[in-house]
């Protein structure tokens, strides 16, 4: 078994959940040939590159539509996807080499780091407007604002993107993360914490919030407007994004391809997700427009000077409130220029042609 800092990756994957929480469930869909490999017709090996995916996401749209595993079958290489309910549960894929390829949130990936994990950034997704993330409270809860959640039990799944949203929606608001009691839960424990009264809110992001919101009537106190983030990130285990930079180009590539779809057909992507997901067409394509606005979502970006500093602003959050055993430098999650121009796509020429091949 490989080893990193002397510590087996099983164990290392157990420390990381020790600071992330609990619940990794998972679900597995194969493509090609037993086990979800090809034979590599240039060397005879099996091949398949593994993918964790979150519902809803452009990479759950591009897993429905089977467009990957077309381009990607001229190379002799097979697609598995593993469906996972958040950032953290892939974590854990990832540091025991299950999961070769992901995307989360920014704030995985800090507590990866800080568990010396070798998670490598591969490409970033830029932020939305926030809207995609709220503290949820029951319709006749008496927690009108965020100083009512002082002594509050409030649901969080730990080391998420939306925990990062919590943290500073707490600041904003002059409540110490200290004031009060976080629950770590996973998004399922966390409804049905929700659903019985055993926290008094939640922190959660689509498309649970919007299943709550349709379910429960659920009511926003407030959303993840103005909250400082670097967005979500495109994430591989170092080995991996340097010995296959090919198959990440074109996973990257077609991520962009189903991203602009869903911006554009926001009713034909929820069709395509609800089935799957319970929750509405309706409520689906509302989370398709509020994710994808205009011409400014991009499925993937490269990560520069900019995303790093403001990643590592978040990571400094975090430690400055104590849920971070040790200062983490983003930068050691970095690939070479070099690493980096091998598996990006050329941003300007190849994005043009995505945009046109997909109308």
């Amino acid at each position: 078994m490989a080893v990193f800092n002397n510590i087996p990756l099983r164990l290392l994957a157990l420390i990381l959940l020790a600071f992330v929480g609990s619940g990794c469930g998972q679900r597995r869909h194969s493509s090609g040939e037993a086990g979800g490999a090809f034979t590599s017709p240039a060397t005879g090996v099996r091949q398949v590159i593994r993918i964790g995916y979150q519902k809803s996401g452009a990479m759950d749209v591009l897993r429905l539509k089977g467009d990957l595993e077309k381009k990607l079958a001229p190379l002799g290489v097979g697609v598995e996807w593993i469906n996972f309910a958040a950032g953290p549960q892939t974590l854990e894929a990832l540091a025991v080499g299950s999961v070769d390829f992901s995307s989360m949130g920014d704030a995985p990936l800090i507590f990866a780091q800080a568990a010396n994990i070798p998670l490598v950034y591969v490409a970033n997704t830029p932020p939305g407007d926030g809207a995609s993330r709220a503290i949820l409270v029951p319709p006749d809860s008496k927690i009108r604002s965020i100083t009512d959640l002082k002594g509050k039990r409030i649901g969080i799944q730990k080391g998420t993107g939306t925990h990062n949203f919590l943290v500073q929606a707490l600041s904003k608001g002059r409540v110490p993360y200290s004031a009060i009691r976080p629950q770590y839960l996973a998004p399922a424990d966390g409804r049905v914490a929700f659903e019985s009264g055993t926290i008094d809110a939640w922190a959660i992001w689509d498309p649970y919030l919007a299943a709550a919101e349709q379910d429960m009537k659920a009511r926003v106190i407030v959303d993840g407007s103005g909250i400082i983030s670097a967005g979500g990130f495109y994430v591989s285990i170092r080995p991996f994004a340097v010995n296959h930079p090919e198959w990440i180009r074109v996973t990257l590539t077609e991520i962009e391809k189903a991203s602009i779809w869903s911006r554009d057909h926001p009713h034909e992507a929820a069709v395509l997700l609800a089935p799957s997901m319970g929750v509405s067409v309706d409520k689906l394509e509302a989370i398709q427009k509020r994710t994808r606005k205009g011409k400014r979502y991009i499925g993937y970006r490269p990560i520069d000077d900019e995303v790093v500093r403001t990643q590592q602003e978040v990571a400094e959050n975090f430690y400055r409130i104590g849920l971070l055993p040790r200062k983490v430098d983003v930068k050691t999650g970095l690939l070479t220029k070099e690493q980096y121009a091998a598996l990006l796509p050329p941003i300007d020429s190849d994005r043009e042609a995505v945009a046109s091949a997909v109308r």
